[in-house]
């Protein structure tokens, strides 16, 4: 799956959620992480890891990432309906 090149906004973050789930469904055997438990046990390791994967493409190291409103979200998806 190509990631966008430029997630700036809200409706992009959205958009792109919806590109995420439409790949799952239409090619699960190209995710190694299908679970639940897996994609969030993976998205920890990358984010662990993630200046590395910065640092080895030659791409600058995000400094400001918003990790509070990161965190709301995905803690919210747990009860959201």
């Amino acid at each position: 799956m190509n990631i966008p090149d430029s997630i700036n906004t809200k409706a992009d973050f959205i958009r792109f959620i919806g590109l995420l789930i439409e790949d799952l469904k239409n090619n699960p055997t190209e995710w190694e992480n299908k679970t639940l438990p897996d994609f969030l046990d993976a998205m920890a390791n990358w984010t662990e890891d993630m200046d590395g994967y910065y640092i080895n493409h030659h791409l600058p190291v995000p400094t400001t990432v918003n990790w509070q409103v990161f965190a709301n979200i995905l803690a919210a998806a747990r009860i959201y309906e």
